[in-house]
C-alpha cells in the first residue's frame, strides 16, 4: 500500500497549472512501495510520476534527493528527473504534503532475480556511483553504524518475541561487525542508493532478448557513504535465493559487472564481508523495529525481520571476497 494522502481532481488541476504539463487527462495510486504517496500522471503531453511526501520523510532533506536525481539524470542515468514548474521549482506542496513530479520510466522490477539481471545491476551500479563523483550535496547516512545500536535498543523490549534469544545474537553480532568496520578515511565515499532492491531497478528487453537496466528509482535512502556499502546492500538483495541459499553465480555476475566499470581497490575487496554483514544487520533491524513497532491496522506493511537474520548468519561464516565472487 502505498497511496497513504488522498488527492482530489480539483486540487491536482491546480497544481498542475504551475507547470507546463498539458492538461491533465488520469492520474491513479501506485499500490507498491511503503513510504510515500505514488501517483501515475497522465497530461496530453506525457506521463509522469507524482510523488508525496509523507511524514517518514524529512521535509529538509528533500533538496538532496531531488538535486542528486537531477544530476544524476544530467548525467546520463536513467533515474527520475525532478520536473520543474514555471518558477524553476520542482518541490512544492499538495494535500498538506510536500510533493513533486518526476518523469516516467518505462520497464517493470523483477519479480524473481534471474543470473541475467545480475551483470545489468552491476554495470547500472557502478556507473550510479561515478555519475555521483561531482555532486556538490552531501547527507549522512542516518541509517548507518551509528543508527544501528539506537535500533537494537528500541526492539530489546520485545525483539525476543520474533525470536527467543533474538536480542542477544544481534547485540554479540552488532559488537563484532562496529568493532571491524572500517575506519574513516579507508575506503572511498560517494553518493549511494542504499537501497537498491529489485523493486528499485526497471528492466526492458534488450539485444537477443537480455534484460537491461532502463531504469533506478526511489533515492529516497539515498546518502553519502562508502560506495562498496552500496554493493553490499545489492549483494544481500539480489544474491539469495527463496530459500536464503547464497547464489554465487548471481554475486559473481554483480561483482563482475561492477569492477569492470568501476574498479574496487584492495582494501575495498577486503572489508566487503564485513560490509555485507552491516547491510545485513541494517535491514534486519529496521524491519523488527517496523515488526515490532506497527500498530495493528497501521497501512505500512511489515516484512520479516528474520529474513535478514538468515543472510547475516551466512555473512557471519565466511571469510574473504572469494566466498562472494571476487
Amino acid at each position: 500500500m502505498a497511496v497513504y494522502t488522498d488527492v482530489q481532481d480539483e486540487a491536482l488541476r491546480a497544481y498542475l497549472a504551475d507547470y507546463d504539463l498539458g492538461e491533465l487527462v488520469a492520474f491513479r495510486g501506485i499500490a507498491e512501495g511503503v513510504e510515500n504517496s505514488n501517483y501515475a500522471l497522465k497530461t496530453t503531453k506525457g506521463d509522469w510520476i507524482l510523488t508525496l511526501y509523507e511524514k517518514r520523510v524529512e521535509p529538509a532533506e528533500l533538496p538532496y534527493f531531488l538535486g542528486l536525481m537531477r544530476h544524476l539524470a544530467g548525467r546520463g542515468l536513467a533515474c527520475p528527473e525532478p520536473v520543474a514548474g514555471r518558477d524553476g521549482q520542482a518541490l512544492r506542496e499538495l494535500a498538506g504534503r510536500p510533493a513533486a513530479i518526476c518523469t516516467f520510466l518505462p520497464g517493470v522490477w523483477p519479480r524473481r532475480v534471474r543470473p541475467e539481471h545480475c551483470a545489468p545491476l552491476g554495470t547500472a551500479l557502478a556507473e550510479l556511483h561515478l555519475a555521483g563523483m561531482d555532486f556538490a550535496g552531501s547527507r549522512p547516512n542516518t541509517l548507518g553504524p551509528a543508527g544501528w545500536r539506537p535500533l537494537l535498543e528500541a526492539c530489546r523490549d520485545s525483539g525476543d518475541e520474533v525470536r527467543p534469544g533474538l536480542i542477544a545474537e544481534l547485540d554479540a553480532t552488532l559488537a563484532g561487525i562496529l568493532a571491524q568496520w572500517p575506519a574513516p578515511g579507508t575506503l572511498p565515499v560517494g553518493q549511494i542508493h542504499a537501497d537498491l532492491f529489485p523493486d528499485n531497478v526497471f528492466f526492458l528487453d534488450g539485444p537477443q532478448g537480455r534484460p537491461r537496466v532502463s531504469g533506478i528509482i526511489d533515492f529516497y535512502f539515498a546518502c553519502s557513504d562508502l560506495l562498496a556499502y552500496d554493493v553490499a546492500v545489492c549483494l544481500n538483495a539480489w544474491c539469495f535465493e527463496p530459500d536464503f541459499s547464497f547464489n554465487a553465480t548471481k554475486a559473481r555476475a554483480v561483482l563482475a559487472a561492477y569492477v569492470a566499470r568501476r574498479p574496487m581497490s584492495a582494501q575495498e575487496r577486503a572489508a566487503l564481508p564485513v560490509l555485507c554483514r552491516g547491510a545485513a544487520i541494517r535491514f534486519l533491524l529496521t524491519r523488527l523495529f517496523d515488526w515490532t513497532h506497527t500498530p495493528p491496522g497501521a497501512l505500512v506493511t511489515r516484512k520479516d525481520p528474520l529474513d535478514y537474520l538468515r543472510r547475516l548468519r551466512f555473512f557471519a561464516g565466511i571469510e574473504g571476497d572469494s566466498a562472494l565472487g571476487l
